[in-house]
């Protein structure tokens, strides 16, 4: 079958019925998990084994999807977006991969159209917290921890431990607390 087709079934499927489903961790089983996987692999460019996609994400067909990855409940991934393998990710979790142009005083900003598209990278095991968003270009490292409600304006190295507003590095993972 023709990718376009498959993609539009697949969101055709996924937004009319799989993403009402309860959160896989409800204690309520109608095969929501799978079926939100086999739309996932209908739809996105790139779809793991054993995925999570939760109650009512939105997603662009240009994410992929490793491994045991999630994406979670409420999540909004807007663009291109590259999420590696065992990625957790909470809830109401924001990914923008674009924004709005302002440099024109003369012309609306509502007028002026879109920057350039900017890929977001997020690497192996990383657990992204609730709340957290995550703007254009920015990559997150291995082995990240991004803590919940963060902004994410900039890289995060591997192995970080990063929150706040904008989110900083607040210590990297394998460091004692003291």
């Amino acid at each position: 079958m023709n990718r376009k087709i498959k993609r539009k079934l697949g969101a055709l499927l996924y937004y009319t019925v799989a993403k009402h489903l309860p959160p896989s961790y409800s204690g309520i089983r109608v095969g929501q998990t799978s079926l939100r996987r086999f739309c996932g692999k209908l739809m996105l460019k790139h779809c793991g084994k054993q995925v999570n996609i939760e109650h009512n994400a939105y997603f662009s067909p240009k994410v992929s999807l490793g491994d045991y990855s999630g994406i979670g409940v409420d999540a909004k991934i807007h663009g291109t977006c590259f999420i590696g393998h065992h990625v957790m990710m909470g809830e109401n979790c924001t990914i923008i991969t674009r924004n709005h142009r302002f440099d024109r005083l003369d012309v609306p900003m509502m007028e002026q159209g879109f920057e350039e598209d900017r890929p977001v990278y997020i690497g192996n095991d990383v657990w992204i917290g609730d709340k957290v968003t995550i703007l254009p270009g920015v990559h997150i490292g291995n082995g990240c921890v991004i803590g919940a409600g963060a902004v994410v304006t900039r890289d995060i190295p591997d192995f970080a431990v990063a929150a706040g507003v904008p989110a900083s590095v607040i210590r990297m993972r394998g460091e004692s607390d003291q």
